[in-house]
């Protein structure tokens, strides 16, 4: 922010004295030169200095530290593990003001990055792609500029500027848990020489980032309910092999069904002793209790309707669970290099290539049941007999998967001099070729096993449709099979690995041409005008298995492919309209508009307003508003039939709603339309999860459009030492392309007061109950539409201290963004909820900084903040309250004001620069919640927080 206040009054003074004029510079935002940082929108400068003191190690986490980024939980490798996100596991994005990344700009030294990753919604730029050590700085424009830069510029603009100079350097860089796990190692080699005709740089960089397993961190191994009775008391059921609160994980064992289910209060699993606790303890098995039903030894009744402490009874901490991966192991190696020659006195080649490759392994474990037959009667099963259904669910850890994604973007252009006028033409090709496997169960094994299972019957030489497998006779309720235990035979036969491959290129070519055009009594007309051409093309090709929809339980795909030609001109003029005159030492006023062509869809106009009015030396007032748009991104437009799942309990409104009508949580609307859809009002077992299968909307949708509007004041004390600014903004997005998801759609159906002939109805499928009474939604066919509109406000503060004494020097940053409001409707009647103070969006956020420096000496403190967040708005109470086994109890699901420091020091001797640090300085933990759904252990799972816990680094760089 310093920058944005102080250049100009330097350049003024040496104006003054009669030096040389200030060279006229480039800065993102405007693509006329200028000789000051000021501008009418506020842009943050972050140096990759700062990222060296901090300890960070990607561009991921530098651009993390700006608040027009933390205020938004961002896409992170970790927070890629287990979620399907755009870009693939282990890509990391970043999005501005908590738009996402399809809506922030990515340029590199003022130029497209294309995107990269893997799956087929890659649409952003991969942080991973070019290495810190490249980097010089990071600039950030805080509003939108689709009237200079196009499509995507809706929340702002990152350019990441890399360096130059004629340094050589070697520098290593270690990041070391003081617990093991998530250890990061990085060594860079860069070269750089200047000459009469040019210069060049080559920078080659190779980090690893070791594995984080959940079983390496306390906080993150064990998800407890973490509720409390009225005395303070936990009321989580108690595990009495440890006599604490009980691990909530993943299940498995035999879920019970029909008699003896009803004998135990209904909701009835059954978990095999295998360590003989049960049975030394004196529990009560199955067979013992005279239930009419009974089970081969060993089976125990747990987590039963009758019992409320019987939940506690179910060992759930799997070994699995231990090493199940938090952070992946990602290790990348990268080649940058970038140089110019002078052709000419006013002719300039320049070029860049990048080379990157990124491999990212991760360990994951999950459940496999018979979920295509249902329940199997006692009547099939060896040993099993009475009035009961068994339902097998076993665990697995063949779900691991590992990624490559090579990335390539080279750059080519010339730039000149023709009287005043400055020209450029570049042209930019970038392929991003990932590969990505995955360890998957075969459907079509799981069908013969599951079939063979529900008839009674054996293997007879049966081969598989596509994995070509001899059928293999599957135990489903042998303990050791549900825990984990098979033979090899077994393991051929149900898994597999299948391997995809995504190819994303795009090509660029854009020229400009900047100068002045007139000059007025305050100064020259600075314009700029251009042209850009661009093409982007996707092909997303998923493994054989996943197209013939033979992956059982995991996301498939079809053929993501297509491409888009995208043409465009702008233009832009920076007026000078008073200087010194009272009340103005300086007014501008900026303008810019762009005309582009898209042949998916069509034609869009934008244009961008400026103002910069310094009305005293030291004091302005800055504003501006714009109109941008985002096209659809191409797996938008293109993405085909992909799949995932969800949970009855956050889709289906029909769930128990009888009682759900009683205790006036549903309309009468509801109420009727599940009556007459045919569901019984009590029915409440759901079965299987929902298949939502999500498309893409080519031919019907159209590009987002939005208006970003800023005002803000700067003042700069006389004598430099400090500034300050606060800034206001507000962005408004209208036709914004969203996923129509499964909730909405199935909300929206039985909400309709036209229930017969509502058209969202016939975008999913119910069972009909011929299965154990099972009504459960089959799947739901969504896609990207064009929703209604969103909206984001809020006020960015910048404070900068700087003075220089006997004894050193002192400086003082804070940056801190207040979020007002941010919220969206999908329909134009959706109800108004600002997402502001809930969980991954705190109203405040920001980050403070103090360096003493001392000749070839600094120390450097640093404080990231977050303010603290709730999401009870989201529960029937809307409070921390709720009743489980008939008690009032309190749950958490707030977190805490947060706030993590980091304390390093550097010095410089004889070519060797150093810094030592450590991050996280007090070991504090991600905030504790009770289970959720977006919580890993009870840790809050957002890009705000610290996962690695305390560490200690160290950079030493070489200079030869």
């Amino acid at each position: 922010m310093g920058l944005l206040a102080t250049p100009q009054v330097f350049a003024q003074e040496e104006a003054e004295d009669g030096a040389e004029p200030v060279e006229k510079i480039s800065i993102v935002g405007s693509r006329i030169r200028t000789d000051a940082f000021a501008n009418d929108t506020p842009i943050d400068i972050i140096s990759v200095e700062d990222a060296e003191q901090e300890g960070l190690k990607t561009l991921g986490e530098l651009l993390r530290t700006s608040t027009a980024a933390a205020g938004s939980s961002q896409i992170t490798a970790a927070l890629t593990v287990g979620f399907v996100t755009d870009g693939g596991t282990g890509a990391e994005t970043v999005g501005l003001r908590g738009l996402g990344a399809n809506r922030t700009l990515i340029l590199l030294n003022g130029r497209r990055a294309g995107p990269a990753g893997t799956r087929g919604a890659v649409s952003a730029f991969d942080l991973n792609s070019i290495p810190l050590s490249a980097i010089e700085r990071v600039e950030i424009l805080k509003d939108g500029a689709s009237a200079l830069y196009g499509s995507d510029a809706v929340a702002g603009v990152i350019n990441i500027i890399t360096k130059k100079g004629d340094d050589k350097t070697i520098t290593v860089d270690i990041s070391q848990p003081f617990e093991s796990g998530g250890e990061d190692k990085r060594i860079n080699i860069s070269y750089g020489e200047e000459f009469a005709e040019g210069s060049f740089r080559v920078t080659a960089d190779y980090r690893n980032t070791a594995m984080l397993s959940r079983g390496d961190r306390d906080y993150f191994n064990c998800t407890e309910r973490l509720q409390f009775l009225e005395d303070g008391s936990r009321s989580d059921p108690i595990d009495p092999r440890t006599g604490k609160p009980h691990c909530s994980e993943t299940g498995y064992g035999l879920w019970l069904y029909g008699g003896v289910s009803s004998a135990y209060g209904g909701s009835l699993q059954a978990a095999y002793d295998y360590d003989g606790f049960f049975a030394a303890n004196g529990f009560e098995s199955i067979n013992e209790a005279d239930v009419g039903f009974t089970t081969p030894d060993g089976w125990y009744p747990v987590s039963y309707g009758n019992d409320y402490a019987s939940e506690g009874w179910w060992d759930l901490n799997h070994p699995y669970l231990a090493k199940q991966t938090v952070v992946p192991e990602t290790t990348t190696t990268s080649l940058y290099a970038t140089g110019d020659y002078n052709l000419s006195d006013s002719i300039t080649m320049y070029g860049e290539l990048i080379f990157s490759r990124r491999t990212t392994e991760t360990n994951d474990y999950r459940q496999f049941w018979t979920a295509d037959v249902g329940v199997l009667p006692s009547s099939v099963l060896d040993g099993f007999d009475g009035d009961g259904f068994v339902f097998p669910v076993a665990l697995t850890d063949h779900f691991s998967s590992d990624i490559e994604v090579n990335y390539t973007r080279g750059v080519a252009g010339l730039t000149g001099d023709v009287g005043f006028w400055t020209w450029d033409l570049s042209y930019q090709h970038s392929i991003s070729d990932g590969d990505y496997n995955q360890d998957i169960i075969f459907r079509d094994s799981m069908l013969m096993a599951q079939n063979n299972a529900a008839a009674g019957t054996t293997c007879n030489g049966e081969v598989t449709e596509f994995s070509n497998k001899t059928c293999v006779n599957i135990p489903w309720t042998d303990p050791q099979f549900l825990y984990g235990n098979r033979s090899p035979e077994q393991l051929d036969f149900l898994f597999g690995r299948d391997k995809g491959n995504t190819e994303y290129t795009q090509q660029t070519l854009e020229g400009f041409i900047t100068g002045d055009l007139f000059t007025m009594p305050a100064g020259e007309v600075g314009a700029a005008f251009g042209f850009q051409v661009q093409r982007d093309e996707i092909d997303d090709r998923p493994g054989y298995h996943t197209l013939n929809g033979n992956s059982w339980g995991l996301t498939g795909a079809g053929i993501t492919a297509g491409s888009q030609t995208t043409k465009a001109v702008f233009a832009e003029v920076k007026m000078p309209l008073l200087e010194g005159v009272a009340g103005a030492e300086r007014l501008d006023l900026t303008a810019s508009g762009r005309w582009t062509d898209y042949d998916t869809f069509g034609t869009d106009t934008t244009f961008k307003l400026g103002l910069n009015w310094e009305i005293v030396e030291g004091l302005s007032v800055r504003a501006s508003r714009g109109s941008s748009f985002r096209a659809p991104a191409l797996f938008e437009l293109f993405l085909a039939e992909q799949t995932g799942f969800g949970g009855q309990l956050a889709i289906d409104p029909c769930l128990d709603y009888g009682a759900q009508y009683e205790a006036g949580n549903i309309s009468d609307t509801v109420y009727q339309n599940c009556q007459a859809d045919g569901i019984p009002e009590d029915y409440a077992q759901p079965g299987g999860s929902v298949t939502l299968v999500t498309s893409g909307g080519a031919g019907r949708l159209e590009a987002e459009t939005s208006v970003a509007e800023s005002v803000g004041v700067v003042w700069t004390s006389p004598e430099d030492t400090y500034a300050v600014s606060v800034d206001y903004f507000s962005i408004e997005i209208s036709n914004e392309i969203d996923n129509l998801g499964g909730a909405s759609i199935v909300s929206r159906c039985y909400n309709s007061i036209d229930f017969a002939n509502e058209p969202l109805c016939d975008l999913f499928t119910r069972r009909d109950g011929s299965n154990a009474g099972d009504y459960g939604i089959d799947q739901v066919n969504g896609g990207y539409v064009n929703i209604a509109y969103q909206e984001v406000r809020g006020v960015d503060y910048n404070f900068t201290y700087q003075d220089d004494f006997d004894w050193g020097s002192l400086r003082f940053r804070v940056e801190h963004t207040m979020q007002i409001e941010q919220y969206s409707l999908q329909f134009a009647d959706s109800p108004y909820n600002n997402f502001v103070g809930e969980n991954g969006s705190p109203k405040h956020v920001g980050v403070a900084r103090l360096t003493y420096s001392n000749d070839d000496f600094s120390l450097t403190w640093t404080a990231n903040y977050f303010d603290s967040t709730n999401d009870y708005e989201y529960y029937a109470s809307e409070t921390n309250t709720t009743t489980v086994n008939g008690n009032t109890v309190t749950f958490i699901d707030e977190t805490p004001w947060t706030m993590y420091h980091t304390l390093s020091g550097s010095f410089s001797y004889e070519g060797l620069d150093a810094i030592v640090g450590v991050a996280n300085l007090f070991d504090k933990e991600p905030p504790r919640i009770s289970s959720s759904g977006f919580d890993l252990g009870n840790s809050a799972l957002y890009s705000q927080y610290d996962f690695i816990g305390r560490r200690v680094f160290a950079n030493l760089r070489y200079n030869f």
